[in-house]
């Protein structure tokens, strides 16, 4: 039961670091896309982080 439990914790851990991952992937692909509005852009990537952390 504590082996099932370890588990599906690692796998919910693994979802959370996906969704970072899919929030950073988007910053790097719109400031390389419009590079004057990296610090906007990074202001609304943090605001997302802490969105998604929440969740």
């Amino acid at each position: 039961m504590v082996a099932a439990a370890k588990i599906l914790g690692a796998g919910l851990a693994t979802i959370g670091l996906a969704g970072a991952g899919v929030v950073f992937a988007a910053l790097i692909n719109s400031t390389s896309r419009n590079p004057a509005l990296r610090p906007q852009l990074f202001s609304y990537t943090i605001l997302g982080e802490a969105y998604i952390s929440v969740l």
